[in-house]
């Protein structure tokens, strides 16, 4: 059997990696400020991270969530207390795709409606699914993008309004910072707006945290720089550092019941372990300020090269968007300069990535090597 080919491949094999090093089957050492599409949090094998992951498989990896699990009970008082959300309730699963498809199916039950406003060049995952309200039936139905999802421009609140006055949007979806997108954001009177709306309109409000989440923007949250309180929050990638978890949380006001949400491997007691490892790393060795500052630095540095069009995103969510496609850049700084990058919808942005234990030495790497294959593509 062979693969099934949906993905570009690049020549590389890693099979090892350490902090922001991935090192390849033939012992070369790349510098990753991708960290896979964001996942790597806190750095590639930390080791109190392997610990707290191989203690917790010496005991009991998984089983169904038809008993009590102490391991999703510490990670939803540590996730709460760390993020702020300590009255907010935690539904855990797989992925950032799973996460979105449970907020929207909750806001859905919750509503007894199913039209979902989102927003240009927004990401939501690569499956999706509303719940669709049929003869007082609720049924699962494919999120289709035509009819019953409505995308909006961002920072448009009038159109906004117009679309929650026709009476049958349950929720509105967003990023606080566009990551496969291309790094835009709402502004913060958006965001106050969207959730003042919401409130008005009996729409559910969700923050969609998979990329941004954890600290990653130099805040726990992005949203957090706006003073916004969501109903729903997705949760994800950074969240295990590589192992899958995904999750979102629920405010107080959103009531429960046996059979409204279901998951066999979401919560097992191994992915609670990586994500209980990840706080304590994110807490202990401070990263979210960390990210925060090392993101201003990466501004100052970048903002010193020539050609370049515009910097985005916050703390170590960052891209680089230049006045000509990037696809080639890409390559050169891989397998020139041994260092990852990631791209985006938008062709000619660059992103960055780095797991939250970068400093100034990584952002230094990469401004010269980036220099170099500018100043060599000009030559």
């Amino acid at each position: 059997m062979k693969l099934f080919d949906v993905y570009p491949l690049y020549d590389v094999e890693p099979v090892n990696a350490y902090g922001c090093i991935v090192e390849d089957k033939d012992g070369i050492e790349y510098l990753d400020l991708y960290g896979g599409h964001g996942v790597i949090s806190i750095g590639h094998s930390h080791p109190y991270y392997i610990k707290k992951v191989k203690e917790q498989l010496e005991k009991i990896s998984f089983y169904s969530n038809a008993v009590q699990n102490n391991m999703q009970l510490q990670l939803a008082e540590k996730l709460g207390r760390l993020s702020g959300y300590e009255d907010y309730q935690l539904f855990l699963c797989n992925s950032g795709a799973e996460a979105n498809e449970n907020a929207l199916k909750l806001a859905s039950f919750y509503t007894d409606k199913s039209r979902v406003i989102a927003f240009d060049n927004a990401f939501h995952g690569r499956t999706s699914a509303a719940v669709a309200a049929t003869d007082n039936k609720k049924i699962n139905a494919p999120l289709n993008q035509q009819q019953q999802v409505t995308f909006l421009p961002l920072n448009d609140i009038n159109s906004v309004k117009s679309e929650l006055q026709k009476g049958d949007v349950c929720a509105i979806i967003i990023e606080p910072i566009q990551g496969v997108g291309g790094l835009d954001q709402g502004t913060s009177s958006f965001f106050k707006e969207l959730e003042v709306l919401c409130h008005e309109f009996g729409a559910v409000l969700i923050l969609d945290e998979v990329q941004s989440g954890y600290g990653r923007s130099g805040k726990f949250f992005a949203h957090q720089y706006h003073g916004i309180t969501p109903d729903i929050i997705s949760i994800a990638k950074g969240m295990g550092n590589g192992f899958p978890i995904g999750g979102i949380m629920i405010a107080p006001h959103i009531k429960p019941s046996y059979g409204l949400l279901g998951t066999t491997f979401g919560g097992n007691h191994l992915a609670c372990a990586a994500a209980l490892g990840v706080l304590d790393v994110i807490e202990k060795e401070d990263l979210i300020n960390n990210a925060e500052k090392i993101g201003t630095y990466f501004f100052s540095k970048a903002s010193e090269l020539p050609g370049i069009k515009k910097i985005k995103g916050k703390g170590l969510m960052l891209g680089v968007e230049f006045d000509f496609e990037v696809s080639d850049l890409r390559k050169k700084l891989i397998y020139e300069q041994h260092i990852f990058t990631g791209g985006a919808m938008n062709k000619k942005l660059l992103r960055i990535l780095p797991p939250l234990t970068a400093g100034t030495k990584e952002i230094d790497q990469f401004i010269k090597a980036l220099q170099n294959v500018l100043v060599l593509e000009k030559a």
